[in-house]
């Protein structure tokens, strides 16, 4: 495993390859399975959800993927979109229940932000209080006094409007 240690003992980060399709399609039921909570989206008739991103993510030259693992295991991905363009966007982010709030996440987000610097965009819904908590800390850390966030109209005119963070 080509790794790279990030400042939590035992954390390694990495980009995803090819080989990791499988381990990056169980990990995206499970962050999907819980933003279900704030977007109401069931699964599809076969047990999966949307996976358009996932696929984006995989197989898309201006996309990249990250995993992050905890001693051998894996406990996170990061997608970002428009990797080549002039801002960045964090599309999904995602670490398992048992690594929550250990310190875990912010480092991954920050290595991730950090292996494409420059402008950045991150959204996520108000009603997931625990990740709007996240990523401002992280913008704050990142960018002190910088940072702003906007609110887009959601993709579903059923949800309320996203808060993008932007941090220049």
């Amino acid at each position: 495993m080509q790794d790279q240690l990030a400042s939590v003992s035992g954390l390694v980060i990495r980009p995803a390859t090819p080989a990791d399709r499988a381990l990056l399609e169980r990990l995206w039921l499970l962050f999907r399975h819980d933003m279900s909570e704030f977007d109401h989206r069931l699964p599809n008739s076969d047990g999966t959800f949307r996976s358009e991103w996932l696929v984006s993510a995989i197989e898309d030259a201006d996309w990249t993927a990250y995993l992050a693992f905890l001693d051998d295991h894996p406990t996170g991905f990061a997608f970002v979109r428009a990797r080549d363009q002039p801002t960045r966007v964090l599309n999904s982010f995602f670490i398992t229940r048992g690594a929550r709030r250990t310190g875990i996440g912010i480092h991954f987000a920050k290595h991730v932000l950090a292996a494409h610097p420059g402008p950045w965009e991150i959204a996520f819904q108000e009603a997931n209080a625990n990740g709007a908590r996240f990523w401002r800390r992280l913008a704050q850390d990142l960018a002190p006094g910088l940072w702003r966030e906007e609110q887009r109209p959601a993709s579903r005119p059923d949800l309320p409007p996203n808060v993008w963070i932007v941090i220049p």
